[in-house]
């Protein structure tokens, strides 16, 4: 019998993990995708901004409420994973229902993180919930991999490359500025700047020689376009840093040239071992996505799993990725993961 074959076996075992979705768009819909490949969660419910009525959803039996209705159905699920965007919609949505219930969110604006936990450690333990932030895979599995390459190889060095991929979190903040209609915005590596840290030449990179940002925008009829690329260059936490080029194009060109959201990227540590650091050591943890909303729809579920056994065991107030241990995440008991995975 093979491993997924048993994973499965002993995953009907469980109680199930009623997870709930608000906001119903790439991201939603990957999380309802996920859900169905967890034999131990099920999807309780969907919350829109939108007309419930006018939304169609995959799983069959399953409810569409209103966003403004989540604390009338809490007591129908453990989990609501929250779907919005970064720039404006999680800095007040995740506060405001972790009051409410167990949340999970993939804010990914680094530099503001730490005032958004403080933010959401607040409602999370006036609610007494148990909210985790800033989940997904930058945020989140890259997180990880900086942490575990930190403490191996204390005298070294991080560097992480996003790309070539579609952000969605950037190409959200350009969607809202005033006058565009639609937008993707690519991160790219910089190939030097990539071969050199792989080298082991422990390179001393500035953000713009790490990265360039490639912007396609569909402006509304009469926008000013010149404002709005000035506006998307200079916009801190996301462009102001990097070199960006913005393409303004048709949306019919969008539609046929950029509909895809592949993603990726690498966190690579280069370190130093021996007594007189005399051994070199490259540590690199990769990812190649087909569909960055699908994979970081699947990591938010695994930690969706973690939150409502956490908060079963009492623990409240807002975590990240790096207070949740490793076991939480599967859906196999502790003796199932030492027989098969350890």
């Amino acid at each position: 019998m093979q491993n997924g074959d048993k994973r499965k076996i002993y995953s009907r075992r469980k109680i199930k993990v009623k997870i709930a979705i608000l906001g119903y768009g790439n991201l939603g819909k990957g999380i309802e995708c996920a859900v169905k490949q967890n034999d131990d969660m099920e999807l309780a419910c969907v919350f829109t901004r939108r007309d419930p009525k006018t939304l169609t959803i995959k799983t069959a039996g399953v409810p569409v409420y209103a966003a403004t209705e989540v604390e009338a159905h809490k007591d129908e699920f453990d989990v609501l994973i929250l779907c919005g965007g970064s720039a404006t919609d999680l800095p007040t949505q995740t506060p405001e229902y972790a009051k409410i219930c167990n949340v999970v969110d993939s804010f990914d604006t680094h530099a503001r993180i730490p005032e958004h936990f403080a933010n959401v450690d607040a409602a999370a333990k006036s609610g007494n919930n148990t909210a985790l932030i800033s989940c997904g895979w930058d945020p989140g599995m890259f997180s990880l991999n900086r942490l575990y390459a930190n403490a191996i190889l204390p005298d070294g060095k991080d560097y992480t490359f996003w790309g070539k991929g579609v952000s969605q979190g950037h190409s959200d903040a350009i969607r809202r500025v005033e006058g565009v209609q639609d937008g993707k915005q690519y991160t790219i590596p910089v190939d030097s700047a990539l071969e050199a840290v792989r080298s082991g030449a422990n390179p001393e990179l500035t953000t713009r020689q790490k990265h360039i940002r490639e912007c396609f925008v569909v402006a509304k009829e009469g926008a000013d376009k010149a404002r709005i690329e000035a506006e998307i260059k200079n916009m801190p936490n996301y462009f102001a840093d990097y070199d960006t080029t913005v393409h303004f194009i048709s949306q019919e060109e969008l539609d046929r040239d950029h509909s895809g959201i592949p993603h990726g990227g690498f966190v690579i540590r280069s370190g130093k071992t021996g007594w007189d650091n005399e051994f070199n050591n490259i540590i690199e943890y990769s990812l190649k996505l087909d569909s960055n909303p699908a994979f970081t729809s699947a990591v938010l579920v695994a930690y969706a799993r973690a939150v409502y056994r956490m908060n079963k065991e009492g623990a409240t107030g807002c975590k990240t990725v790096f207070d949740v241990a490793p076991a939480y995440l599967s859906a196999l008991s502790g003796e199932e993961l030492r027989a098969h995975l350890l």
